[in-house]
């Protein structure tokens, strides 16, 4: 409790901090006030000059948000509140403001946005999807381009210029994975020129616990050319569909499910799916195999695996949907949204496609690569605003180093949160569900029904069809109507099914009849294992001090309490049959379970991290080596540091295994011809000999340089760009191998923790290897190449009778 009282108390001391400066912000209101249009304006270009004078962007605070503030009140009719102005406060020292739906966390983020934009290195503002982006643009950006800023909006379709002009902008709305993908597509362009981003300097992102945690366990992947490996996926495919389903008792030793026959086992906790030994016996015998587990059939098991998790684990219409097109589109599960053109890696999205006989796309390797965590932790300044964080502060804190502020609401909030009913069937919660909707309709009360994958939600839609309920469905296959949809949720007598993504970002607004009617009633069909989305689904009514109620009805058959539920549970509903109740006990069970589940995802999202952590190093080297060479003009200097690099390792493969500090010439000799040094400018062993390790490099080394300068000189201009473009082409050749290794190296590294080894170590050591051994070979290839190469000289004329005929027939062929 003491420390409870102390966590609430700093809560309340950081409330205090923000309501003393928004005084400040509020009291010069009437200063703001008395200003022209034209002074207002004219406000930006002084607090820019101030700053170049030493002022910080704390010292104008107070101004500048009251200068934004009294814009957009002008501009677009609304003037920020006292609690607006806190959280906009929060955002710009780096934290995150949690404040309720419909409190205008829009409105409230421009105040933070104006002042950041004044250092004229560029805000982004970042949302969770296209439509959001365009918006918040339009609409808030009236505001910036009242004050004189400019505003951009990116989005997936623009082509480079239009990118690169969105981003040069002062503010620039974009989603989080083109955010992501153009980062990584800048790193991968052969020029400056190419490049669309000018550096990562502010962002402020809505929905933060979207984008920083529920998104965070999904690493954005650039990938390239391709593997021709779509018959191994059909085979593996035919080959599960033929297994036997497995069957499972009770084991009253170990507590657990344990299977009893089958030629597969399922772990539903985990969400594994493995072969038993009659399993293997099948695949041997399926495959004409002697051994499945040889070291030869390494890829067929991996397929295998695949093959089973698409066919036993992976869901259709809960973890994708397969569209019109034919084709595999993944649904988000924290948002309920599509996500076009992202695709299940370790070919695990193949292996969806030959299980619905969709055609296959080839896979691909990773070209570029980054989590959310390590992409946002680039940015100078980073803050939020959600309606939900606070039950995930530590993880914020731990990943971000961001703080959860929990802003008050401008009026209190009246909404009824009701207890669970729970039943012992899915079947019976579902008409339980379904007779609540009717009665609500049959009042005119209008009717949110909250569904958490799009099964569900079609489901429901039948049952109200035959009801004769009017309604409308949103879920990942009709998002394209999103807005219309939410637009109207809140009229009398309508009723909408919605999966998580529940017009995220747009508020539901109640007309005055159907707050008279009791407001929103919001109805979860099952608990989500986060607390977080229960929280977000509760919170779409209620906004603003409007009436509504929310209930969620909950079955022992819910994924979640079959994952995490006890047998307890399961032993008291068996006498109840049919029957409906209200039970403390089942409560408590459900919220330990989604604190499991909450406790298990932060744990796979920090594990990826810590993984990522060790590319991220990685990437980060190699991204400024190659942001070096495009930004040089002349990279001789840069060559011949890597040629100088390439001499010492071919005198450190030829020390003397006996006596170290001895060379074997003749050796070191061959070592040379195979780098190029070869003819006239190759090395014999008279002349290295009596030289020791440290004359023995600078002689090579040396002689090897100025030949190569004195090759290239008469053509160095033409020279230079080829240089840079042999340079980057060998860097990027070896970073897509080197992920791709990583990436195996990755995948079968647990295996380690059975030899007693911590996985994690093993993958920091090995991986640094193999980034030490990538280097090597980047100068090893480069130095090569251009100790290798002999230039062409243009042929001069001999004198003025040849260089008139060579004019002459120049023009005849002309």
């Amino acid at each position: 409790m003491a420390l409870l009282r102390e966590l609430f108390s700093e809560d309340a001391r950081e409330l205090k901090r923000l309501e003393k400066t928004a005084d400040l912000v509020l009291a010069r209101e009437q200063e703001m006030k008395d200003l022209s249009d034209e002074e207002l304006r004219n406000k930006t270009q002084e607090y820019k000059e101030r700053l170049a004078k030493g002022e910080t962007l704390d010292d104008l605070l107070p101004e500048a948000f009251a200068t934004a503030r009294e814009a957009a009140s002008r501009v677009i009719g609304e003037k920020p509140y006292k609690v607006q102005i806190e959280g906009s406060i929060a955002m710009h020292r780096g934290d995150i403001a949690e404040m309720k739906t419909g409190e205008g966390k829009t409105l409230t983020a421009t105040m933070a946005v104006y002042l950041n934009a004044l250092g004229g290195q560029g805000v982004h503002v970042i949302t969770v999807n296209e439509y959001l982006a365009g918006r918040d643009a339009a609409w808030m950006g009236e505001i910036y381009r009242f004050l004189g800023l400019t505003v951009g909006v990116n989005k997936h379709e623009m082509s480079e210029a239009e990118k690169r002009a969105a981003y040069a902008c002062d503010i620039t709305y974009t989603t989080n994975s083109e955010l992501g993908f153009d980062y990584l597509r800048d790193n991968m362009a052969r020029s400056v020129k190419d490049r669309v981003q000018r550096g990562l300097n502010v962002a402020i992102v809505d929905e933060v616990d979207s984008v920083l945690i529920d998104e965070s366990r999904t690493p954005l992947i650039i990938s390239g050319g391709s593997k021709d490996t779509a018959n191994l996926y059909i085979a593996a495919d035919r080959f599960v569909k033929t297994l036997e389903k497995p069957e499972y008792e009770y084991d009253k030793y170990t507590k657990e499910q344990k299977c009893v026959s089958g030629d597969y086992d399922i772990d539903e906790k985990t969400r594994q799916v493995m072969l038993t030994d009659t399993g293997v016996e099948k695949a041997e015998a399926f495959f004409n195999l002697d051994n499945l587990y040889d070291l030869n059939n390494t890829q067929l098991v991996h397929h295998i695996n695949q093959a089973l998790k698409a066919n036993y684990i992976m869901m259709k219409d809960v973890e994708y949907v397969v569209s019109d097109e034919k084709e595999i589109v993944i649904v988000d599960q924290f948002t309920g949204r599509v996500m076009p053109g992202r695709a299940y890696s370790d070919g695990l999205h193949q292996a969806i496609e030959a299980k619905e006989n969709v055609p296959i796309k080839e896979e691909t390797s990773t070209m570029a690569t980054i989590t959310y965590q390590n992409l946002f932790r680039l940015y100078g300044k980073l803050a939020g605003m959600t309606g939900t964080a606070k039950t995930e502060e530590e993880e914020f804190l731990n990943t971000y180093n961001m703080r959860v502020v929990v802003i008050p609401t401008n009026r209190p909030v009246i909404r009824q949160d009701l207890p669970d009913e729970i039943y012992a069937r899915k079947e019976d919660k579902y008409k339980a569900l379904v007779r609540k909707v009717k009665e609500l309709y049959e009042k005119g009360q209008p009717v949110l029904v909250g569904t958490i994958a799009v099964e569900v939600s079609e489901l429901l839609d039948n049952m109200l069809k035959k009801e004769g309920i009017p309604h409308e469905v949103l879920n990942a296959k009709n998002h394209a109507r999103e807005a219309e949809i939410i637009a109207k949720a809140g009229r009398p007598k309508s009723v909408t099914i919605a999966t998580n993504m529940a017009g995220r970002g747009t508020d539901i607004k109640l007309t005055k009849e159907s707050r008279e009617l009791g407001g929103l009633a919001v109805l979860g069909s099952e608990r989500h294992e986060s607390r977080r989305i229960d929280n977000q689904l509760r919170g779409r009514s209620g906004r603003q001090g409007d009436p509504g109620f929310s209930r969620f009805y909950v079955s022992l058959e819910d994924d979640l309490m079959v994952r995490f539920g006890t047998d307890k549970l399961k032993n008291l509903f068996k006498s109840l049959g049919d029957e409906q109740i209200e039970s403390k006990q089942v409560t408590r069970s459900i919220t330990m379970a989604q604190k499991k589940v909450e406790g298990a995802n932060f744990d796979t999202r920090k594990n990826l991290l810590d993984y990522d952590d060790v590319l991220r190093r990685q990437r980060e080297i190699i991204y400024e080596q190659r942001n070096k060479v495009l930004e040089t003009e002349d990279i001789t200097d840069m060559v011949r540091l890597m040629i100088e690099k390439v001499v010492e390792q071919s005198l450190q493969a030829n020390l003397s295994d006996t006596r170290k500090d001895t060379v074997d010439l003749a050796g070191l000799v061959q070592s040379l011809e195979v780098l190029g040094l070869t003819g006239d400018r190759g090395f014999h062993v008279e002349e290295l000999e009596g030289k020791n390790y440290e004359q023995l490099k600078e002689y090579i080394f040396d002689r090897a340089w100025k030949e190569f300068e004195a090759e290239i000189a008469p053509l160095k201009a033409q020279f230079l760009p080829y240089m840079k473009s042999v340079v980057l082409s060998t860097i990027d050749r070896n970073w897509v191998g080197h992920i791709d290794l990583m990436e195996k190296l990755r995948n079968g590294i647990g295996l380690r923790a059975y030899a007693q080894n911590n996985p994690l170590q093993q993958y920091v050591q090995e991986g640094f290897d193999m980034f030490e051994a990538m280097n090597q070979r980047i100068d090893y290839e480069v130095a090569s190449n251009f100790l290798k190469i002999r230039l062409q000289q243009p042929k001069q004329p001999a004198n003025k009778v040849e260089a008139a005929r060579e004019a002459a027939k120049a023009r005849a062929n002309a």
